[in-house]
């Protein structure tokens, strides 16, 4: 598979957290609900949380950012490490983060804070956009895509650069190859009214109106969970959303606009994008959203390790989700996730394995059916699952009568187990048993 290319992302990160509970009773001295069980999560938002999308779909990001030497910057660097690159803007005050207090996975209440803005640009920022194979400017209406305004627009005219807007921020530079306002942001920008309009028709004007107005090539008009209007300028392109998704969507705008931005940065038509950024964000929101991700503990591989690495097959996994696609894990000694030799010699005996992990890995990267292989070393593979969250984890047919341990771990994240017969006579146990046998007197294989 080609590897991803690499995206440069422009925006204003922010700070978010989340305090997440059950609320079934109401204060005693007022009508408001009272959150107990509070479990409390930081995360990167904004340009940050798109950022991180990217780069989650395996491929190499840079950050244009501002940050200072608040507390919230600090610890948004944190989250950011070892997850993009980040190139700092300065931050004029502390940085911006907001605070959503759920219950029952429904947001009850928002607390924002911090009114820091982009100072300046730097040449090393500056540097960085003209040397972009592609952009995405994520831009939250804090300055950090203003004081970078003029590099943005020498970009535009020589790579795609996507635009995700905000009612605060300022127009995209002209000549960007798509814009992804969402309808109440694209009716703001074209001042239109909707009178007796339907969303759709509403749409379709507002995208028309823009394209013109901002000279870009195309305008995506989010439409929440009925999926996204595409417009060149006249007859628009219904991209739908390919099941309804019931979920959380905070986030969803930055993993549309993150998608479509880097299967540009690959090449693609803006149509393939904006349909696979679609699907991608459906599908983000149906598996939890933001909080389905994890920040703080994801596992990452041991630079001293030389066994194979896990990067390949949890970038592929991550940009096969983020498409729309269905990430299928497969176990055992000769398949996608590869038991190390000290695994199977615990599980198999002495004896074995037959052909040592190397051998086993390159036989499989050779076929055509697989794309990725990742090893573990633990008698189970709980922990490369909870890293790659399979839609569904193969098995052999020889688990039929009992309960894997992992199946519980899988369909946490509402993934499925599913098994599949043996082949007779393609044991690798027989096999060893009979090459130890020898022939028959014959000649005849046993």
């Amino acid at each position: 598979m080609t590897a991803p290319a690499h995206l440069l992302v422009v925006g204003d990160a922010l700070l978010d957290h989340d305090v997440c509970g059950r609320a079934d009773r109401l204060a005693p001295d007022a009508p408001v609900p009272v959150v107990s069980g509070a479990r409390r999560a930081s995360r990167p938002g904004g340009a940050a949380l798109a950022a991180c999308l990217a780069a989650a779909d395996g491929r190499p990001v840079t950050l244009v950012t501002a940050v200072g030497e608040d507390d919230s910057s600090d610890r948004l660097v944190r989250l950011l490490a070892d997850r993009v690159r980040l190139v700092r803007l300065p931050l004029t005050g502390e940085l911006s983060s907001k605070t959503r207090i759920l219950a029952g996975g429904r947001p009850l209440l928002r607390l924002d804070d911090g009114d820091g803005r982009a100072r300046e640009a730097t040449e090393e920022a500056r540097r960085a956009v003209s040397r972009a194979g592609a952009v995405l400017v994520a831009d939250y209406g804090r300055g950090s895509a203003d004081v970078l305004r003029e590099a943005l627009t020498a970009a535009a005219r020589r790579v795609p650069v996507v635009w995700d807007p905000h009612p605060r921020g300022g127009p995209p530079v002209p000549g960007v190859r798509l814009a992804t306002p969402s309808a109440a942001e694209a009716r703001s920008f074209a001042a239109s009214d909707a009178g007796d309009a339907t969303v759709l028709q509403c749409a379709a004007r507002d995208a028309g109106a823009l394209v013109r107005a901002w000279r870009a090539a195309a305008v995506a008009v989010t439409l929440g969970g009925r999926g996204a209007l595409l417009s060149h300028g006249d007859t628009p392109l219904l991209v739908p959303s390919p099941v309804t998704a019931a979920g959380d969507a905070c986030g969803a705008g930055d993993r549309l606009s993150a998608t479509a931005a880097g299967l540009l940065a690959d090449g693609e038509l803006t149509e393939t994008a904006v349909r696979a950024a679609v699907h991608a964000a459906t599908r983000y929101v149906s598996e939890g959203g933001v909080r389905s991700l994890t920040w703080e503990d994801v596992p990452r591989p041991d630079p001293t390790d030389d066994r194979v690495p896990l990067d390949g097959a949890l970038g592929t996994a991550a940009r096969v989700r983020a498409a729309g696609g269905t990430v299928v894990a497969a176990g055992g000694c000769l398949v996608v996730c590869v038991n190390s030799d000290d695994s199977v010699r615990r599980r198999k005996g002495s004896g074995r394995p037959l052909v040592a992990l190397a051998d086993r890995v390159r036989v499989l990267r050779a076929l055509e059916c697989v794309d990725e292989v990742a090893v573990f070393d633990e008698d189970t593979p709980e922990r490369l699952l909870a890293a790659l969250r399979p839609h569904i984890w193969a098995k052999g047919g020889d688990y039929a009568l009992t309960r894997l341990p992992e199946t519980s771990l899988v369909e946490s994240w509402g993934g499925q187990v599913v098994l599949f017969p043996y082949l007779d006579g393609r044991s690798t146990t027989g096999l060893a048993r009979r090459a130890a046998a020898g022939p028959r007197p014959s000649g005849r294989p046993r």
